[in-house]
């Protein structure tokens, strides 16, 4: 029987220590957005969840197909992820702005007790 141990480098990803937490980070980040949608959290939390599942799992497929290593330049998600997120913030803001400028006094307008009319 041949056993071939690997070098810690050339260790499948898949079967490193961590690789396992990143596994093991991807679960947990997915089982919360999974209890945001649930317990019907505001939608910020559910979006940045979402995100970051998006990235982690990204990552985890850029370094299960070994990309890391046949790439020069590992910085490219970042600057897909930064390029996507900025697009994303600037139509929130261009939303809100749009949203504000129809209804200026905000979403809630209080009114005063005088002001309605009982019959």
């Amino acid at each position: 029987m041949l056993t071939v141990k690997l070098k810690p480098r050339h260790r499948l990803f898949c079967f490193s220590v961590n690789g396992h937490v990143k596994m093991l980070r991807l679960a947990l980040t997915v089982t919360s957005m999974t209890l945001f949608i649930i317990a019907q959290a505001p939608e910020p939390y559910i979006v940045v969840t979402g995100f970051e599942v998006t990235v982690a799992f990204f990552f985890i497929v850029l370094y299960i197909l070994r990309l890391d290593q046949l790439i020069d330049c590992i910085f490219w998600p970042l600057l897909v992820f930064g390029l996507v997120a900025s697009v994303l913030s600037i139509a929130d803001g261009a939303l809100i702005y749009r949203k504000l400028l129809f209804n200026p006094s905000g979403p809630y307008q209080k009114s005063a007790v005088h002001d309605k009319l009982v019959l």
